[in-house]
């Protein structure tokens, strides 16, 4: 049996260095995304956090079986509560306003902790307390605040430093006033190390219906929330059955509800187009990609175990709702529109472009496993990502690094390094294209391991480490 590499990929060097520290004590891939979800969950909060949530797929060697695991946030209000309005914001993602909710109207059942909880009882090989442990050292010494997330911190500041966020998020500028953080400066979550601990203790119910689950209700309601400590109470972590997609000789598995349709998009990309390079490969592209621009924050994680098991995580905290209880941040999910895309029940899960993979070829061997972070870039970006690696005969890192294209109705957004004759060609073609100077985080951060090793997104600062 061939087997991918063991090692890890994530959005930020300490939580790639939690999920190798797994590895290396003899814990599963599950074991490690565990850990990743709740490393990240403090290295990471300008995206993440305890309070959000996400989804998990889980490739077993042994049987070749994939097992897909829905950890994402739920709606509120099942005591019969009604929130109260929202507060109304913008952010701006360069120079486009793009409007948001925050507050405690915003807030949805988190189901972050339960996910990482259930990898490591369902899939792990080590102690609970081991898979918090590595979050817990991160959240007593503090973390380097990366040169990507002060990059894009300018454009969530309206909501990142709200409430607790302005202390975690800012800094006195020595005149009378306060500045965003700056990179290499350490960012510190006043009481999360305490609240991790609890975590370890006694497991995710402490941040559900535990004395850390009941204050994160009180804050909410206070805030005007529909939050309850019956819904919190009634969460679950659920299995999901992933769509079985061909790509090319391959079968790419993946969840089949998500909001952009990957595996819809998968089905049409023509491999053999995307083979041609050049104009072909770009026309294949942006018929396979066209969609709406939206904005969610989201990190994403994958493990590979010297077993040949992988798991591969995304989730997500949206921008921040500014309600802060014991470090933990409270999700905004009930405030990012493009989510809210049909009835909103409470009890229900809510929607999400999140889409972890795997990828298996004819014979049952893995071939590929990762995800993307980004909102309506995940599709675009972990999509172009694997026709690089399975299509065209990349390695991982070149298909990670290679400039990416972003297609909404009216405009086709390029990376620069695409050949001036495909750029003529697409306009040509009628299409408006726009070519960013500089790689940015827009364009989405993907983590994945394929047969030459793991690779994680420089366009988020992330880092890849083998076993």
């Amino acid at each position: 049996m061939r087997r991918l590499p063991a090692g890890v990929a994530a959005g930020h060097p300490d939580t790639a260095r939690a999920g190798l520290a797994v590895l290396e004590a003899g814990g599963s891939a599950a074991d490690s995304a565990a850990a990743m979800i709740l490393a990240g969950s403090v290295a990471e909060t300008i995206f993440c956090g305890l309070g959000g949530g996400g989804f998990a797929t889980v490739y077993d060697a042994r049987t070749a079986t994939v097992t897909g695991l829905d950890f994402f946030v739920a709606v509120p209000g099942l005591d019969g509560t009604i929130a109260a309005a929202p507060q109304e914001i913008s952010v701006f993602f360069g120079s486009v306003p793009m409007p948001y909710s925050m507050g405690g109207p915003t807030v949805a059942v988190p189901g972050a902790p339960s996910g990482a909880a259930e990898l490591n009882r369902r899939f792990g090989r080590l102690p609970w307390a081991d898979i918090v442990a590595p979050a817990i050292a991160l959240a007593s010494d503090g973390v380097r605040f990366s040169s990507a997330h002060a990059e894009l911190l300018p454009d969530v500041a309206p909501a990142m430093v709200a409430g607790a966020g302005i202390d975690i998020y800012s800094r006195e500028d020595g005149v009378g006033g306060r500045r965003l953080l700056l990179a290499d400066e350490t960012i510190d979550h006043p009481g999360l190390a305490g609240t991790l601990a609890a975590l370890a203790q006694y497991g995710p119910q402490e941040l559900l219906t535990g004395d850390l689950g009941r204050a994160m209700v009180a804050a909410v309601r206070a805030d005007g929330g529909a939050l309850s400590v019956q819904d919190m109470a009634a969460y679950r972590v659920t299995d999901l059955s992933p769509l079985r997609v061909p790509f090319g000789p391959d079968t790419l598995h993946v969840r089949g509800n998500d909001l952009d349709g990957f595996g819809r998009s998968a089905r049409a990309l023509d491999l053999a187009a995307v083979r041609r390079g050049g104009i072909d490969r770009a026309r294949t592209f942006v018929r396979a990609l066209r969609a709406p621009l939206a904005r969610t924050e989201t990190t994403s994680l994958v493990a590979v175990d010297r077993f040949g098991n992988a798991c591969a995580a995304t989730h997500s905290l949206g921008l921040g709702s500014g309600i802060w209880v014991g470090g933990v941040h409270g999700n905004s999910m009930l405030g990012e529109g493009e989510l809210l895309r049909g009835e909103v029940v409470p009890g229900a899960r809510m929607g999400s472009m999140m889409v972890p993979s795997v990828v298996i070829g004819a014979d049952g061997d893995l071939r590929f496993a990762g995800g993307a972070a980004g909102g309506s870039r995940i599709r675009p970006a972990l999509l172009q990502v694997m026709a690089g690696v399975l299509g065209e005969g990349r390695g991982v890192g070149e298909a990670v690094a290679a400039p990416r294209m972003s297609v909404t109705p009216d405009v086709v957004h390029l990376e620069p390094g695409f050949p001036d004759d495909v750029i003529a060609a697409l306009r040509a073609d009628g299409e408006e294209v726009v070519v960013w100077d500089r790689s940015r985080p827009y364009f989405g951060g993907v983590a994945a391991i394929a047969v030459d090793g793991p690779a994680a997104d420089p366009r988020r600062g992330g880092l890849a480490l083998l076993l």
